[in-house]
């Protein structure tokens, strides 16, 4: 008998994607959401929870499912926030846990979580790995490493098995956030005063997070484990740059200007945390998932920029 999936944040980047896989693929897939929404995938059964808290009632969802897939979180704050950090918390760690307490009433047997490469921190020298210890320095990864922290608690003291993936910035076709303003500055020729970055920085590719995500719901060897996942392929901001500009068939327009004087611009005007992500270095390892499950990625970064920017233009042209 296949196993039931239950996919949460099925309408968002990732869960979109993992969605519309695993059905493409005869999963037996339920999916949730806040209220009713165009159907993600018309193989997959929907099912309406409302917003995501300490409150929420996940019993009709749970209904027979083997396998939760939780990729629904809070990643931004609103301007109405009054205290973002306690926002947070509200959805990523709360949340979550209320989830997996209610997915061992139901009897699932395992609780696939998406975090962040946040947990472990902002920054390095060398390529972060499962065993090193967490720094969570933004209120995003903060949520979400406390939300770790519980469930390992879970897992520890039931039958239901977890699975931490730690993910640095996903990139891909729909991708939101700061991806899809790189699109957007290099497809419009916009100059940048990017060129003279010398950082290393890891990614992963949609396909290669939904490949990996598939092959943690049923592999043995991923039960109570932590995973830092990525490509494998650590590049420059200047080389991203350059290389999403090749894919749209452009000359990236970078200016070297010298990163000093940019990150000091970035203090005077309360933007430390972007200079941060543009010219500080942040790499992982993610050798225990290729030595322990066996995981290689199915897409190269090249690959999957050019799947990316064929999607951008037809989208703009259709």
């Amino acid at each position: 008998m296949s196993l039931r999936l239950l996919i949460t944040g099925a309408t968002g980047f990732v869960g979109r994607a993992l969605t519309n896989h695993l059905c493409s693929a005869s999963y037996d897939v339920a999916v949730t959401s806040r209220s009713s929404f165009p159907v993600v995938n018309r193989n997959a059964e929907q099912c309406v929870v409302g917003s995501l808290s300490a409150t929420t009632n996940w019993g009709l969802a749970l209904n027979r499912v083997d396998v939760v897939v939780h990729c629904a979180a809070r990643a931004h704050i609103l301007d109405d926030v009054n205290e973002p950090l306690l926002a947070f918390r509200e959805v990523n760690t709360a949340g979550t846990l209320n989830l997996a307490r209610q997915a061992v009433e139901a009897g699932v047997e395992r609780f696939i979580f998406l975090s962040s490469i946040g947990v472990n921190g902002n920054n390095n020298c060398s390529p972060y790995t499962e065993e090193d210890s967490c720094h969570p320095q933004e209120r995003y990864a903060i949520s979400k490493y406390e939300a770790e922290l519980g469930l390992r608690t879970i897992a520890n003291d039931t039958n239901m098995e977890v699975v931490i993936i730690r993910p640095p910035l996903v990139y891909g076709v729909n991708a939101p956030g700061n991806f899809a303003s790189l699109l957007r500055w290099v497809k419009k020729g916009i100059p940048l005063p990017l060129g003279s970055i010398h950082n290393q920085r890891s990614f992963i590719a949609l396909d290669n997070l939904v490949s990996f995500i598939i092959l943690c719901i049923d592999h043995p060897k991923a039960a109570n484990e932590v995973f830092l996942i990525s490509d494998g392929e650590d590049v420059s901001t200047t080389e991203l740059l350059q290389k999403v500009a090749k894919v749209f068939g452009k000359r990236a327009f970078l200016l070297p200007v010298p990163v000093s004087w940019m990150t000091f611009v970035a203090k005077l005007v309360g933007k430390e945390d972007v200079a941060n992500r543009l010219f500080g270095s942040l790499q992982m390892d993610n050798s225990k998932a290729r030595r322990l499950l066996g995981w290689k990625p199915v897409i190269t970064m090249d690959e999957q920029l050019k799947k990316t920017a064929k999607a951008y233009l037809n989208e703009k042209t259709g």
